[in-house]
């Protein structure tokens, strides 16, 4: 019988480390016997290890060599900001002290996003040698995949291609600036035609940006062949640049065999409130709603369907309510939504949104009625309804005029001009604190304007005086790190110090908040040198803002600049 080859020593290695050295001691020319024996055995392997590699020797070249790197005709990078990505790239890690603290030093994992977006923005190119690492950026984390293609460019695309753990780059799609466009007809039809699910996405949505008539007809003629899923996509990709050209063609994805596709197609036709669908779906919510004056004073009352027929199932209402909700109050709130909000005026005595939406609502339609109108005016961008609905920012979040909730809210204050969104979400904070603005803040155009940045700052700075529970305030804390206008830095060092602790206060709450405001501090400077390496001027700390904080105690400033 054929005895098996003797274990080489690389291999007893492995063995005696896998089951212990008790177990399995090491042999005695390899590693010495005794107490270190761990120790020797873990030095023996790594000796190994470098011997292993050393004597590798190189194999035959598999397949042709690959093609040249395209160019890049975008300008490089400043010295100073290409040594910052560097360093971006090399901390990934979110810094922590004793007990998860997270200390005064910057987040460097939010600072990333950031400056890839600044550096995209001016237009640059990747460094050659920070490919990789940029690329395995993106590998880490999904949410810098977008920017990091962007800035790669068409040399990181071929770099993808070479490594199997960077396919995500191929998978993504192609930038938009590497796309073809509508003066390169065969290179669009080439590229949807054979072109990867997402590459096909990414170029509906781009040639949408420039000609949306050339998307809608490059989808009709496939649409009959593509997948469900894959219609969905392409269907939700007709928001950008959609118009009254895009009808004829909505209208009969509303007879599509998914439901999701039908689904969507009404919602598109619903934000255009001149269309044929609109119109139907007004016929059928008008007659829903209507003033009673039967009662003691004027008041809305609210019929609700009382079935969803075939006609309402062609145009997309689903008849099937999900679980807790009434059918009846299902079907209302499709018909109200998608229906054109200029309907209610002449339908409630010539009232503006503001008037209708301040009327009662009888037996308990209010909240479904308000929310129906809510995504109604989300979905037709109306201005004067998203404001009625919103109400005074000072009013209590509980009894606002539109809805309590605040994804809605936050949806409503998107419709909104960005400066005037600014001045609600400020008014909102100054009247009731951060604790119910969270979402809101995220609906804020970045950098925080001038309004926004002071009440932020200055709510931050009583909750800090109050001697408040300073974790509770750590993911405002981190939005304002990321949104705050740099120029604040200067008028927040004032807070930097440990205040004073009541008897009231969270016991160490001082020390956490002085930790905290250094670590603003220090964030918003680096940003403001972030911002100056990418304009390739000289890295520098901004002058003071044109924002005056609470008796002069804190400041947010937003005049455009930043990172």
């Amino acid at each position: 019988m054929r005895q098996a080859a003797p274990a080489s020593p690389w291999e007893q290695l492995v063995v005696s480390a896998l089951l212990g050295t008790a177990r399995r001691p090491p042999p005695p020319e390899l590693v010495t016997p005794g107490p270190r024996a761990p120790l020797a055995l873990l030095d023996a392997a790594a000796l190994r290890t470098v011997r292993r590699r050393a004597g590798l020797r190189p194999g035959p070249a598999a397949g042709e060599r690959p093609a040249p790197a395209p160019e890049d005709s975008r300008p490089p990078l400043p010295e100073a900001a290409r040594e910052r990505l560097a360093r971006l790239l090399a901390d990934r890690s979110a810094p922590s002290g004793p007990g998860g603290r997270r200390g005064t030093a910057p987040d460097l994992t939010e600072l990333l996003p950031q400056w890839l977006s600044a550096a995209n923005a001016r237009g640059y190119q990747a460094p050659a040698a920070l490919l990789p690492a940029l690329l395995e950026a993106g590998r880490a984390r999904t949410d810098l995949r977008a920017q990091v293609l962007v800035l790669a460019g068409p040399r990181g695309l071929w770099l993808a291609r070479l490594n199997p753990a960077w396919r995500y780059a191929l998978r993504a799609g192609s930038p938009a600036f590497l796309l073809p466009g509508a003066e390169a007809p065969e290179a669009v039809r080439r590229l949807w035609e054979e072109g990867l699910f997402a590459e096909r996405a990414a170029l509906l949505v781009s040639l949408r940006r420039h000609d949306p008539g050339a998307a809608r007809a490059l989808l009709e003629s496939t649409w009959a062949t593509e997948r469900a899923e894959d219609r969905l996509m392409f269907t939700d990709s007709l928001r950008t640049g959609l118009s009254a050209a895009d009808e004829p063609f909505l209208e009969r994805a509303l007879s599509d065999r998914s439901r999701t596709v039908r689904a969507t197609a009404a919602e598109l036709l619903s934000a255009l409130p001149e269309s044929a669908f609109a119109a139907r779906m007004a016929a059928r919510a008008v007659p829903c709603v209507a003033m009673d004056r039967t009662g003691c004073g004027e008041a809305v009352l609210v019929e609700a369907p009382h079935e969803c027929d075939a006609a309402l199932q062609a145009d997309g209402v689903v008849p099937h309510a999900p679980s807790g909700r009434g059918e009846r109050a299902w079907w209302l709130g499709q018909l109200v939504e998608c229906a054109p909000l200029a309907v209610w005026t002449p339908r409630l005595g010539g009232r503006s949104a503001r008037e209708i939406v301040a009327l009662p609502v009888r037996d308990g339609w209010a909240e479904e009625l308000h929310a129906a109108w809510c995504r109604a005016a989300v979905r037709q961008r109306d201005v004067p309804w998203a404001r009625a609905l919103l109400g005074e920012p000072a009013s209590p979040p509980s009894t606002g005029p539109g809805t309590t909730s605040q994804a809605e809210r936050a949806a409503l204050l998107a419709v909104l001009p960005p400066g005037e969104r600014a001045r609600w979400t400020g008014s909102f904070i100054a009247a009731h604190g951060l604790s119910e603005a969270f979402q809101l803040l995220g609906a804020c155009e970045v950098p925080w304007a001038e309004p926004l940045g002071r009440a932020v700052v200055d709510a931050l700075d009583i909750a800090r005086d109050a001697g408040s529970y300073p974790w509770s305030f750590s993911g405002v804390m981190g939005l304002a790190e990321r949104c705050l206008d740099p120029a604040a830095a200067r008028q927040l060092e004032a807070l930097t110090a440990v205040p004073d602790e009541g008897e009231d206060a969270s016991p160490g709450a001082g020390g956490y908040w002085s930790e905290a405001f250094r670590r603003l501090v220090s964030t918003l400077r680096l940003r403001a040198a972030m911002h100056e390496e990418l304009s390739g001027a000289e890295a520098g700390i901004p002058g003071p803002g044109a924002v005056a904080g609470r008796q002069g105690r804190g400041a947010g400033t937003a005049d455009g600049r930043g990172a």
